[in-house]
């Protein structure tokens, strides 16, 4: 199905076929199936064989399927075969499962019951091929089906409940729902604007020691959620000097993951040349052909000429290599030696770029096939980020000194403590899981929703859902957070609040901000989101550190900020709103006097960019 689909006139999928073909030959002469096989060959087996496909719909006449949001066609495919009318006059004479003659094989059977549970708001794994017109299109597929929505919630408080309804109801592809609980409303949501990272970090670390000496809560009852991995450095450093227990669920603390310890192994080589762990470990990364006899010759090399591994390195010609393993060595050398020559003076930041830059080690990384590596790529970039606040922050600082701070967070052991550990993992490791004080942090575009989705079609409602179900894991406290700067590949950004925080209602949200950003200016959230309610004008940018509040983390209100509110509510309210329950804007717009033609370049909020096709 895949070669009818193709471009054979792009070299790249020519090649794709090529192998595909030779994959799945190797597969028939092994007589496997790989895992997605499972599925796809049932599938073809009962379209092939008509009569194969009635003794399983006669055999299986109740089918239960849980999260069906989650769903791919493959899966769709199945459940669509299993539910059709067995074709029982094929059955004439068919033996059972167990070898016996079916008893009335020809009897006329209605097609099998079907039941799915599922909630549309929480489908968010599309790029792992769910499709979620699957569930919002059942009753179409099935047209005598009858929906039961479980509105009740026995988790979160009613406060929690009602943001993430404000939320999921600006999603138009859904069947209207509102989560009700009879648990009360609860503590009101806890907003935090931080000029930083560190600054969000810091807040969360604090709340956390709070909450646990005073709230009376366990460690294991928190969660931190962020929407990428790269996320997690600045709140592991936090949590670390803050002595707070955590662990990283479905991934890597940032200091142990393998592209950072390669990056390390680098600057380890030029601050200590006579290192041969550190060297060991740069020698084939990215990849240069230097294999383990090779690493075994310059080892011998160097115990026998009573040198170091380093120093081995600059006579690789007269190891007997060839020459290509020839070059990649020395070549490697002469980087090393290049650098190091600046390495007492130059800031760390440069010294680390220029290792990168000159060894093509984050380059090598974006060339891969591998989905992983672009995040390998970023988190590499993140640690330049690491280096440029550290030469900030210790503007004579060394990379030794670089080295020395960050060697006891990078070799931390993890805190054992009888209360359990926080939990830090993204928002796609939360969906099942409840905690009774979840933070959910970086909430801000670009991050959520996140830039590769905001242009995606589709993509801002699948954030938009990410975003509720990050809300609605937590039982009893929840905590927005976002920060005014933030540093991402390398470079120190303005951060925007995220689209998503001006759909929940401002009175559910108790917001506080760094004690250094503090203005005279009163109100119950802060300026920049105040600012995106009111539209996106060069004049409602707000500056850094501007602000609502006074000086603490505690939260800032103004004399006039509950009138104001009220009359800004009562002009929202004097405006044309739609009629539908699943609202895709809060305003109808007139646009008659819109004029567009074919190649017209337009924008949509859910669809993303787009070209006029016809008028």
């Amino acid at each position: 199905s895949y070669a009818r689909g193709a471009n054979f006139n792009d070299p790249q999928e020519r090649v794709f076929l090529d192998i595909f073909r030779d994959y799945t030959r190797s597969l028939q002469g092994a007589n496997a199936f790989d895992f997605d096989d499972l599925i796809g060959q049932t599938v073809y087996l009962f379209r092939a064989f008509p009569q194969v496909a009635a003794l399983y719909q006669r055999r299986f006449r109740h089918i239960l399927v849980d999260e069906y949001q989650d769903t791919n066609h493959a899966q769709y495919s199945l459940i669509r075969e299993l539910t059709q009318p067995p074709r029982t006059d094929l059955l004439g004479g068919a033996t059972g499962f167990d070898g016996s003659l079916l008893s009335n094989p020809t009897k006329h059977l209605e097609p099998a019951s079907l039941t799915v549970v599922g909630d549309s708001d929480q489908s968010i794994y599309a790029f792992r091929g769910a499709d979620i017109r699957n569930i919002v299109e059942f009753e179409r597929d099935f047209p005598n089906s009858k929906v039961v929505l479980l509105e009740q919630n026995y988790r979160s408080t009613q406060n929690i409940l009602s943001a993430a309804n404000a939320v999921i109801s600006n999603n138009f592809d859904r069947k209207d729902k509102k989560l009700f609980t009879t648990v009360g409303d609860g503590d009101k949501i806890v907003g935090f604007t931080g000029y930083s990272q560190h600054d969000e970090a810091q807040f969360i670390a604090d709340e956390i020691t709070e909450l646990h000496s005073t709230g009376n809560l366990e460690y294991r009852d928190i969660a931190v959620f962020y929407r990428t991995n790269a996320q997690t450095r600045a709140l592991e450093e936090i949590f670390i000097r803050s002595a707070l227990p955590y662990r990283v669920l479905g991934g890597t603390k940032f200091y142990e993951r393998a592209e950072i310890k390669d990056a390390f192994g680098y600057l380890i080589a030029i601050a200590n040349p006579a290192d041969p762990m550190a060297l060991r470990r740069i020698l084939n990364t990215p990849k240069r052909g230097i294999g383990g006899v090779t690493e075994a010759t310059l080892q011998r090399y160097a115990e026998t000429h009573e040198i170091t591994l380093r120093e081995s390195l600059r006579y690789a010609d007269k190891q007997g290599f060839g020459p290509k393993i020839t070059g990649a060595i020395l070549g490697l050398g002469a980087i090393l030696d290049e650098v190091a020559l600046t390495s007492d003076t130059a800031p760390v930041a440069d010294i680390l770029t220029a290792l990168i830059t000159k060894t093509g080690l984050v380059e090598a990384l974006r060339a891969s096939r591998d989905p992983q590596d672009e995040a390998r790529a970023e988190n590499i970039e993140e640690l330049v980020a690491v280096t440029k606040e550290f030469d900030k922050n210790n503007p004579d600082g060394t990379l030794i000194d670089f080295l020395t701070e960050t060697s006891p967070v990078a070799a931390a052991d993890d805190i054992d403590d009888s209360s359990g550990t926080v939990s830090l993992m993204t928002l796609h490791t939360a969906k099942g899981l409840e905690y009774e004080a979840v933070f959910l942090t970086g909430i801000e575009e670009d991050l959520l929703p996140h830039r590769m989705s905001a242009n995606e079609p589709g993509g801002p409602a699948e954030e938009r859902r990410l975003f509720y179900v990050g809300i609605t894991r937590a039982r009893r406290k929840l905590y927005l957070s976002l920060a005014m700067t933030r540093a991402q590949f390398g470079e120190v950004s303005v951060a925007m609040p995220s689209r998503y925080l001006q759909e929940i209602p401002p009175e559910l949200i108790d917001w506080r901000q760094s004690p250094g950003m503090a203005t005279s200016r009163g109100g119950t959230q802060p300026r920049a989101l105040n600012a995106r309610r009111g539209g996106f004008g060069a004049e409602d940018v707000p500056a850094l550190g501007s602000g609502y509040g006074s000086a603490g983390y505690g939260a800032a209100s103004g004399p006039g900020a509950t009138a104001l509110a009220r009359a800004a509510r009562a002009e929202r309210a004097a405006q044309p709103k739609t009629e539908w329950a699943n609202r895709v804007t809060n305003v109808v717009r007139d646009n008659g006097d819109l004029t567009l033609a074919v190649g017209d370049r337009i924008r949509h909020v859910d669809f993303g960019d787009g070209r006029v096709s016809a008028v």
